[in-house]
């Protein structure tokens, strides 16, 4: 028999409307034509120590600096990179695809969206070098013209670890949301990335599988195993540094890299790898309790639980999670008029205030940076606002 509902669902469902949520599908685990077109492929050299036991396998490594960035000339697969000013991507596409990648056409791509005060970068391809190099012009840029709203919409079936992993710490410092919408995949490599977002919204599939050492010289198991270990290692603090479950590198193992684990709802929720990320939520509500006061920090840690429960349905594609939460906010009375810029989905009011004449600011002219100053500039430090959290 069919169980009843709560007798406080039913009088919801009468006057206003209970969302009863469908049950989530089991995981599955499907076959990969190739893991070399996308995968999760290690190339990077390893310091294996030759007779370290289980619980130490290598020396500990330290954390390269962030190098400073490189404008010479790079090369991308065609339309593997585009630009749009607007969230609306079924009514204003994905913007122009960015063929030319020196400063100045970076800049003259990321212009109209400075008056706007929204970024969507749209991403569809292999994780590389050439994405990293993307990203981190991208972001440079961006900050340049004090764009604030930045959306990675990405659609990877992965590519090379080291790479997500670079990318993935510049985008976990410069404030990124990071969308996985409907049709769109986030693979292997690629979930490093998802986890570096301050935000991420998935309406797409995320899979993992197992790590190729594509630069191994390992003739035996053994061998093999010691070098993954450090591989392994380096994820784990990865993940763990950004806000994601480490236990994700211990399934990841167990899946051969021929399959994909497609992971469900409820494992993107207990790996930390959708909504906002937990390392960036505790930064951000000490930085809110001090600028926006307490009563906003509770409304906010509230909108976000029901965000998850009544807004996250199984089928449901990017317009409908923002449709959702943009009406959902509203009876937690956001934006906030003391700390509207830090208010849930304040992105799209961003777009509303630049489409009201007299509200939009003038825009903020660019300077072309001091090569000596950007040599030795450090990371920013991280704590402004999560996009859409």
């Amino acid at each position: 028999m069919r169980p009843l509902l709560p007798a406080a669902c039913l009088l919801a469902l009468l006057l206003a409307g209970c969302r009863v949520q469908e049950p989530e599908a089991a995981a599955t685990t499907v076959s990969v034509a190739s893991p070399e077109e996308g995968g999760a492929v290690s190339t990077a050299p390893v310091q294996v120590v030759e007779d370290a036991g289980p619980e130490q396998e290598a020396a500990p490594e330290p954390e390269p600096d962030e190098p400073a960035i490189d404008w010479s000339p790079m090369d991308l697969a065609p339309d593997a990179a585009s630009v749009s000013c607007e969230l609306d991507y079924a009514g204003y596409g994905d913007g122009e695809p960015l063929q030319e990648f020196d400063r100045e056409a970076i800049v003259a791509a990321l212009e109209p969206c400075a008056a706007r005060g929204v970024l969507r970068l749209r991403y569809v391809g292999k994780i590389n070098g050439g994405f990293v190099q993307v990203m981190q012009r991208v972001t440079d840029v961006a900050e340049a013209l004090d764009i604030g709203k930045r959306v990675l919409d990405i659609d990877s079936s992965g590519g090379m670890v080291e790479d997500a992993i670079r990318s993935g710490d510049r985008i976990a410092e410069s404030r990124w949301t990071v969308w996985v919408r409907e049709g769109a995949v986030c693979h292997s490599a690629c979930v490093f990335v998802l986890a570096a977002g301050d935000m991420r919204m998935i309406s797409g599939r995320v899979g993992i599988h197992r790590i190729i050492r594509m630069s191994s010289t390992a003739t035996t198991r053994a061998e093999l195993n010691r070098e993954l270990r450090v591989v392994y290692d380096r994820v784990r603090d990865y993940l763990e540094r950004n806000g994601a479950a480490t236990a994700m590198a211990d399934m990841m193992m167990a899946v051969p890299n021929r399959n994909l684990r497609l992971l469900t709802a409820n494992e993107l929720g207990l790996y930390g790898l959708d909504g906002i990320n937990p390392a960036q939520d505790d930064l951000d509500r000490l930085r809110l309790m001090r600028k926006c006061g307490e009563d906003f920090v509770v409304r906010r840690d509230a909108f976000a639980r029901a965000f998850d429960s009544r807004c996250k349905s199984p089928g449901t594609d990017m317009e409908g999670l923002n449709a959702c939460g943009l009406e959902l906010r509203k009876r937690y009375e956001f934006p906030d008029a003391t700390c509207p810029a830090e208010s849930p989905l304040s992105e799209f009011d961003a777009l509303l205030a630049a489409d009201t004449p007299e509200q939009a600011g003038p825009r903020r002219p660019i300077a072309e940076p001091d090569p000596s100053e950007q040599a030795g500039r450090s990371r920013p430090a991280r704590g402004g606002d999560a996009g859409g959290s």
